[in-house]
């Protein structure tokens, strides 16, 4: 166990979750006797909840609020940055040259109990769904199991259910079994996360990576900078680990030939010979070593669009690697209904379903869920190629509430989607936006566009367009900067919204 005792840490970026890594590292720290600073550009009213969160434990903080201190940055012992502090920071750049270690809450955690405890999952689209999944799979199969990450959860908060460092809990296709604190640790792991395990050369015991698409383009050089960073997540394992990777998407599929571990993949098409699990016959299979066995059926599946068949396909494959029983497995896939925030269903007024999809942050992922209610309004069954998602003609049923900030991503397949798919569009105020108007001028000026200065506008004027039968989604394919805390924020008011419309 790393001693903490009377260490100077410097915590870099309090937060705004409640378990979320700023305020989870503070506390840890505090009851391991170190000496913690917060600095924060965010000012004292702004983060006044999470100080009120802390309680008595905050006097015993120095605050650096609205600012930070070079000082601060030269005479700490050890670092824990948030993981939304860009790598690029000059503060961090002054910690380094003073030779001060930087870590990030995930980074410590891997470094305080056995990694082959440790299923890290990561991907552009899909990380909350098939993270909450693996879970899942694991509670119906009996297994003791924490979830955190990028989840709005630091697994700090949970470490008492883990075995420290250097146990010998080592598991896979055997199966699992151990103790009071032998847990499964399920982390979502972002790219600023995976960027911290890079220095500390770590990565999970099983890694699944759900695909790659472009994302956060205002914060990395290029499309290949941030693959490079999620490929940390199977970059330092060794031959007795564990990867999934998406045998459909172009990137990770390449990744495949770069991987130290033992490789699966997963596929909404059938593939040979190689080991994973695929859709055959609308059911799901699992191969290893050249033997298949069917594990359920695409019936089994209850949350919408082809997107999330592959996010099961890859939680499954995670399953069968660890040695679960099928019937647990299926039990698992079964009863679970989606996480909060992705193609989220709220209500049905008059005839008119309304559905909170905030996380979509990127042209892909409103596309996604696009292509998934167009499906659904037709009643058309899941079809094993997702190249036939989409082709026969939608029903232009779907009200899209859409922009905000611009990530320096590309909108032309999405404005071609929302052609195909939509009756009208109402957007937020944004950079983002701006570019999405400008490429549906062109693409078409028969879809009705309006503008909303706020989300209870927006709100107002697609219910003003929405007939019965008709879906109103909250998808942006934008960042949520200016007009909301975070994406969460701004799903959070729309769904208080939505709860008050009579």
């Amino acid at each position: 166990m790393l001693d903490f005792k009377n260490k100077k840490v410097l915590v870099m970026g309090l937060g705004l979750y409640q378990e979320g890594s700023g305020i989870s590292a503070t506390r840890f720290l505090l009851s391991k006797g170190a000496k913690v600073t917060v600095t924060d550009l965010k000012t004292k009213k702004e983060l006044a909840r999470q100080i009120e969160r802390l309680g008595q434990s905050a006097k015993k903080i120095k605050f650096v609020l609205d600012r930070h201190h070079d000082e601060d940055f030269k005479k700490a012992d050890l670092i824990i940055k948030n993981p939304g502090v860009p790598r690029t920071s000059k503060y961090l750049a002054i910690a380094r040259a003073n030779n001060i270690p930087v870590e990030t809450d995930i980074s410590l955690f891997f470094k305080l109990v056995n990694r082959k405890q440790i299923i890290g999952i990561t991907g552009t689209r899909g990380k909350s769904t098939t993270t909450t999944l693996i879970y899942k799979i694991l509670l119906s199969a009996g297994q003791k199991a924490i979830i955190g990450g990028n989840i709005k959860k630091s697994p700090l908060t949970q470490l008492n259910k883990m075995s420290a460092k250097g146990g010998s809990h080592a598991r896979g296709r055997q199966g699992a079994s151990g103790g009071k604190n032998d847990s499964w640790a399920v982390l979502e792991l972002s790219s600023w996360l995976l960027e911290s395990l890079e220095d500390a050369k770590l990565s999970p015991h099983l890694a699944v990576f759900t695909n790659i698409y472009p994302d956060h383009l205002n914060t990395y050089r290029d499309l290949d900078d941030y693959a490079a960073a999620k490929e940390n997540i199977f970059q330092w394992q060794n031959p007795q680990d564990y990867v999934v990777l998406n045998f459909d998407n172009k990137y990770t599929r390449a990744m495949g030939r770069r991987v130290p571990s033992k490789r699966f993949w997963f596929s909404l098409k059938e593939f040979s010979e190689e080991n994973g699990c695929f859709v055959k016959n609308n059911n799901i299979y699992f191969r290893l070593d050249g033997q298949e066995e069917k594990i359920l059926s695409l019936s089994d599946i209850k949350i919408i669009g082809e997107h999330n068949v592959a996010n099961v396909l890859a939680a499954v494959c995670a399953g069968k690697i660890l040695g679960l029983n099928n019937q647990k497995i299926r039990k698992a896939v079964r009863s679970f209904k989606g996480v909060p925030d992705r193609l989220e269903f709220l209500r049905d007024i008059r005839g008119v379903k309304y559905y909170n999809d905030t996380t979509s942050t990127t042209p892909e992922a409103t596309i996604a869920a696009l292509r998934a209610l167009s499906q659904k309004h037709k009643n058309t069954p899941v079809v094993e190629q997702s190249s036939l998602q989409g082709k026969a003609k939608a029903q232009k049923h779907i009200i899209l509430i859409a922009g905000g900030a611009d990530k320096g991503l590309d909108f032309r397949t999405l404005t071609k989607e929302i052609k195909k798919t939509c009756k009208s569009l109402v957007l937020l105020k944004g950079t983002g936006t701006e570019r999405i108007k400008k490429l549906l001028e062109i693409r078409n000026k028969k879809l009705e566009i309006k503008e909303a200065f706020s989300i209870v506008e927006a709100v107002n004027l697609a219910g003003s367009l929405a007939k019965s039968e008709d879906i109103i989604i909250l998808s942006p394919a934008c960042a949520s900067f200016g007009m909301f805390i975070n994406e969460f924020d701004r799903g959070d008011q729309f769904k208080k919204i939505i709860r008050q419309l009579k």
